[in-house]
């Protein structure tokens, strides 16, 4: 399937890539819908601000860390019967979810959806590679990019107006039970539709290292999370010195299985390079930062305010809306390859929390989703400064041949950035909040857990300054362009 013939001759491509974007589309949206949903979670499951910790990160852990093994699976045992085995487990896992009688079931099938997922979504851009030419990516690219824009704006009004709605009585369960429908449906096409491509130079899968990043990134994580409702014990050292254990051997295994056959989890080679590492160490504290302050924020407006879940779905409406406006000047700003207009969306999204939060402690109690709409809706503008060129400015300098390999190292990080940055956000807010939900003192916690964001945002514009140059960026695209003429040719 590699000259332009055989790619063309698959019937239906775009049926085939539509179907797979749409399941990307449902992971993305269970990403951010379930954060509406915490504080009629606490309320009903009695959850423990730990669990509730646990129920978004334990998703995106699991999500980043089987990310780069579900690509290599496809790669391996064929795409479409990987895509079919994570939907099915994604759908069965969101049956578990809406089923949980507890909240650590919950925890368990939220871990498992972010599992199954790591299984669906990476068939998405390899079958993308696999049925189109490197000219005919780009429209594709283009659509997978305003998808991932459309679930930004869908997820937080979709999921509280379901569970304002109180569909069936099902409350916050039906934000799970939406999925089997859709998964459903997703299966039955994907087996009609989606050919099975594999790659013909698979590496072998690296278990190991995936077991020790695991161990590494939960046990870094457990007493952060745990550590306010056990009262910060000097035992909860432990497992943080057994996390730190655990990635010094991930990282010694990779460097081995490296240099034998290529087939590491995470290649090491690529961390040599100045502009990717600090690509990746960006992308983190960009997405670490984001979900921090999302997700306090939609707890404080229903828990403190009184606000429901359609209602708090609304006051991001904003953001999203002034995020896919950004895009307008985000593109040509993009395509000049400067690292700065990266650094000022980085800025623009720190003022704009700082704007936010003062709004927030002006209005008290009489705060409505109005109030917060202009100062939403630039930090939105300051995403998409961030989003649409950070990912070709940290991929500049990486040689085409380890374009794949870079591209799954960067996705890990990114969802192990927003893991962690709830998981520090969370702790500090609901260590302060306590059993007091009174709206002065859930306002007292919010301040530090907007902080923590903010401070993130200009930790990652100061590490955009050592992200490639201009030049370099130019000297990416331009061998870019070369591979197209040369496949325009073929």
């Amino acid at each position: 399937m590699s000259t332009l013939t055989a790619v063309t001759a698959i019937p239906r491509r775009g049926l085939a890539m539509g179907i797979l974007v749409f399941a990307s589309f449902m992971d993305l949206l269970d990403v951010t819908i379930v954060q509406i949903a915490l504080p009629t979670i606490r309320e009903d499951l009695g959850a423990t601000p730990a669990q509730l910790e646990w129920t978004v990160s334990g998703y995106m852990l699991a999500f980043a860390v089987l990310l780069i093994t579900g690509g290599r699976l496809g790669d391996i045992f064929g795409r479409r019967g990987v895509f079919v085995v994570g939907v099915a487990g994604f759908t069965l896992a969101s049956v578990a979810a809406g089923l949980a009688g507890s909240a650590d079931l919950l925890v368990g099938a939220r871990t498992a959806q972010g599992a199954f997922a790591a299984l669906m979504v990476p068939q998405t851009l390899a079958t993308l590679q696999a049925l189109y030419t490197p000219k005919e990516r780009a429209p594709m690219l283009g659509v997978i990019g305003g998808v991932s824009g459309l679930s930004a704006v869908v997820a937080p009004l979709l999921g509280g107006w379901l569970i304002t709605a109180d569909v069936g009585g099902s409350g916050w369960r039906s934000i799970f039970f939406l999925n089997v429908p859709i998964g459903i449906l997703v299966l039955i096409l994907a087996l009609a539709f989606v050919p099975n491509t594999r790659s013909n130079t698979a590496r072998r899968l690296d278990l190991r290292g995936v077991l020790l990043l695991s161990g590494a990134l939960v046990a870094l994580l457990y007493p952060l999370v745990e550590g306010s409702s056990l009262g910060w014990p000097a035992w909860l050292w432990m497992p943080a010195l057994g996390g730190v254990f655990l990635a010094v051997i991930f990282v010694i295994v990779e460097l081995r299985r490296e240099r034998a056959d290529g087939s590491s989890l995470l290649p090491m080679r690529l961390f040599r390079d100045r502009g990717f590492s600090t690509g990746l160490i960006t992308q983190a504290l960009f997405q670490g930062s984001m979900n921090a302050f999302s997700l306090v924020l939609l707890v404080y407006v229903q828990a403190a305010l009184g606000f429901d879940a359609f209602g708090a779905g609304l006051t991001l409406l904003s953001f999203s809306v002034g995020a896919i406006l950004g895009m307008g000047v985000a593109i040509p700003l993009a395509s000049k390859g400067s690292k700065y207009g990266v650094t000022a969306g980085l800025l623009i999204e720190a003022g704009g929390l700082l704007w936010i939060m003062t709004i927030i402690a002006a209005r008290g109690i009489e705060l409505t989703g109005w109030d917060l709409a202009i100062a939403f809706a630039v930090t939105g503008v300051g995403l998409a400064l961030v989003v649409v060129p950070l990912v070709d400015i940290a991929l500049a300098t990486v040689p085409i041949a380890d374009a794949g390999a870079a591209s799954g190292a960067y996705g890990t990080f990114q969802q192990i950035g927003a893991a962690v940055g709830v998981a520090i956000s969370a702790t500090v807010f609901f260590g302060i909040v306590g059993d007091d939900w009174s709206q002065p003192h859930v306002l007292e916690a919010l301040w530090p857990s907007i902080c923590i964001a903010i401070g993130g945002y200009l930790l990652a514009a100061v590490a955009t300054l050592f992200l490639p140059n201009r030049a370099a960026v130019r000297e990416h695209v331009e061998h870019q362009a070369e591979l197209v003429a040369i496949d325009r040719d073929v």
